[in-house]
């Protein structure tokens, strides 16, 4: 066997080995070819003089496999040579499935799309139980459906319904839930997780079977009426035109679903026919340029101790929650006691939604977040985010008073979504720490926040604040201080573009109906409404 780059191996007393996935210069780990390469020779290895047991995890903590390395998704010329890869890492998985020692999968954090796929081909899969472990098959987001053999194992694992509806969502699943369904054997508190993969190997219980119904589900009489009403489902989210993924991955399962060979053979050619197309490379640029803005906050460190947002509305509020809930201690200040009031209530409802699984953690989100009458949070604060009212007047007193008050080196922000910066900041003594932190509605779902520079905003204070909207989950876009910034600036001309259609005679419905066909989520009109 060559030396391994992406790869750990450890044989411990009880003869079991332990492949430990490390891909070099990478912040998580994919599956690149090398990567795939090197398991290949692995299973070879284990294939020939097999283990006690083999133990497939994670060196890094940051989680377990987040899928195929998606920047390889650009290197491919034709169907010819994706279905040449695809069948390449099918090939890999079968012989993991086959290996006559027992494997299993020890997760941590994320286990998505390629990562559960080789999950899927181990005898049994154990979760670290943390709210951090998140597990499903999002191929679809980028325009694909599972190539590996998972569309295959997921059915075999935990049944027809459950596993179309994962893979046709794109969904992931927290340890938690993915026990409930099957997709993992067990789900264990870290300190137990190696004894925990001990005891099963060692134990060898029988593979889980769905329940009887589910694989009634995969019989040839049935499987057109279950896709028909999955591709009812679909047609409500992700009509054929754009999003051709789903709709082949139901086609595939019902004209394939009761023959194993025939399903894996069919399934690398379909998705070699649509990794080649339009929706999946547009799809995977998208991707490719969202993880570009996710760099963007990985360039520097910035965690204050304490966040304080004035402004208690419904945008400074939701602000202060999401804060909260992702880890900081936060305060909100308001001079209405009804106005912190309803930020509390819309906050537990958050907290609840967000940790169904977790009350615990729901519970210490909701004690990090407490409301200020008197903005006694600013003095102590590191980050300081203003959402009052839109006026330019109020926000320049504002700051004037911040300024004063605030610790030094404190990051001050506006979520202003109109006033330039150089407007706000006028009067002020250290301009260059003033940012705009533009956020849209509703907080929680909307995944972009606007980085507004002015021309006195220091990089110091752009990156910090862009690690920052990373930390909690955000996509930071840098922007300049310019009227509608990015997004607002590419929005209203469409609006105004809809409105002037209304006036030169055309119908509305006409009007927003073209544009749902289009792709868009709902019409311009409706929109403006």
């Amino acid at each position: 066997m060559s030396e391994l780059k992406h790869w750990r191996v450890e044989r411990d007393d009880d003869g079991i080995h332990w492949w430990r996935i490390d891909v070099t210069d990478a912040g998580a780990n994919v599956l690149r070819r090398e990567v795939l390469e090197e398991l290949e020779q692995l299973v070879e290895a284990a294939r020939t003089e097999p283990p006690g047991g083999i133990v497939i995890t994670s060196a890094k903590d940051s989680g377990f496999i987040a899928g195929a390395d998606v920047h390889e998704f650009t290197t491919i010329a034709d169907e010819g040579q994706a279905l040449e890869l695809i069948r390449r890492g099918q090939g890999v998985m079968d012989r993991i499935e086959a290996l006559p020692c027992p494997v299993l999968a020890l997760i941590n954090g994320f286990c998505l799309g390629g990562g559960l796929e080789l999950a899927l081909a181990c005898d049994y899969r154990i979760a670290l139980d943390d709210p951090k472990t998140r597990i499903g098959l999002p191929e679809v987001r980028l325009g694909i459906h599972p190539g590996f053999g998972g569309t295959v194992r997921a059915i075999e694992t935990i049944g027809v319904l459950p596993a179309m509806n994962l893979m046709l969502a794109g969904s992931t699943v927290d340890a938690r839930k993915a026990k409930r369904l099957g997709l993992v054997d067990d789900r264990v508190p870290e300190r137990q997780l190696e004894a925990a993969a001990r005891y099963w190997l060692k134990k060898r219980p029988p593979r889980r079977r769905p329940a009887w119904h589910q694989r009634l589900l995969n019989l040839a009489p049935l499987r057109p009426l279950v896709a028909r009403l999955l591709g009812r489902a679909v047609a409500r989210k992700a009509p054929r035109r754009h999003y051709p993924a789903p709709w082949a991955l139901i086609e595939l399962w019902q004209q394939h679903g009761g023959d194993r060979r025939a399903m894996f053979a069919h399934e690398a050619k379909s998705v070699a026919r649509l990794i080649c197309g339009e929706t999946a490379r547009n799809l995977v640029r998208v991707f490719l340029l969202q993880d570009r803005l996710k760099s963007l906050g990985r360039q520097q460190a910035f965690r204050p101790a304490h966040v304080h947002v004035v402004g208690g509305g419904v945008m400074g509020g939701d602000i202060a929650a999401w804060a909260a809930v992702n880890g900081y201690r936060t305060s909100v200040q308001d001079t209405r006691p009804e106005a912190l009031a309803a930020t509390m209530g819309r906050a537990a409802k958050l907290c609840r939604r967000r940790f169904r699984s977790w009350p615990h953690l729901g519970t210490a989100a909701l004690d990090r977040l407490y409301p200020d009458l008197e903005g006694s949070g600013r003095a102590h604060a590191g980050l300081v985010i203003e959402a009052i009212v839109e006026d330019r007047a109020a926000k320049q007193g504002l700051f004037r008073e911040l300024e004063g008050q605030v610790p030094e080196g404190c990051l001050l922000a506006t979520n202003t979504s109109s006033i330039p910066l150089e407007e706000i900041a006028e009067g002020l003594q250290h301009p260059e720490r003033l940012v705009g932190l533009h956020f849209f509605n509703p907080v929680a779902k909307m995944p972009l926040v606007e980085i507004v520079r002015g021309q006195a905003t220091s990089d110091e204070a752009m990156a910090h604040a862009a690690a920052w909207s990373k930390a909690i989950g955000k996509l930071p876009l840098p922007v300049r201080s310019s009227p509608g910034f990015l997004v607002n600036r590419i929005l209203m001309p469409y609006l105004l573009e809809a409105i002037l259609m209304v006036e030169e005679g055309i119908p509305a419905v006409v009007i927003d109906r073209c544009a749902t066909r289009f792709g868009m989520p709902m019409g311009p009109l409706e929109l403006a409404d």
